[in-house]
C-alpha cells in the first residue's frame, strides 16, 4: 500500500504515488490497487483509474477501469474509497494485462453505464 499522506500534502499527486494505491470499498474491504490511470491528452484530466483485482501474487490480475469520479482518497485509510460492492465487479467491464481496450467513446459509455454514472464526454 502507497502512504499518500507522507510525500503529498497538496492537491496534486504525482502519477508515480497513484499507482500502487490501495482501493477499498465504504465496507473497509480491500478491493485491489491502481495499477496505472487513464488520462485524456488535450485536457489533461483524469478519466479512469485502472483497479488490479484477483489473481495471485499478481499473475492473472483483472483490470477493471473506474470512472475517477468514483474514487475519493482516504486519509486515514491511506487510500482511495469507493462506494462499490465487490460482488459489481463480477460483471464489470475488464481486461487484462495485456489485453487494453481501446479507449474510445463506446468503451467510455459502457463502463460508465456499468456504474450508473452519464458518460460525460
Amino acid at each position: 500500500m502507497t502512504d499518500l499522506t507522507l510525500e503529498n500534502r497538496g492537491d496534486l499527486i504525482a502519477s508515480d504515488r497513484v499507482e500502487g494505491t490501495a482501493v477499498y470499498n465504504r465496507q473497509g474491504e480491500h478491493l485491489g490497487k491502481i495499477s496505472n490511470f487513464m488520462v485524456d491528452k488535450v485536457s489533461g484530466q483524469a478519466r479512469y483509474a485502472v483497479l488490479s483485482f484477483g489473481g495471485f501474487l499478481g499473475v492473472g490480475n483483472d483490470h477493471y477501469p473506474l470512472p475517477w469520479s468514483m474514487l475519493n482518497y482516504d486519509k486515514a485509510q491511506g487510500g482511495y474509497v469507493i462506494d462499490l460492492d465487490k460482488q459489481l465487479l463480477d460483471n464489470a467491464p475488464r481486461h487484462g494485462l495485456d489485453q487494453r481496450p481501446d479507449y474510445d467513446d463506446a468503451y467510455g459509455r459502457n463502463v460508465y453505464q456499468y456504474y450508473g454514472l452519464i458518460y460525460p464526454w
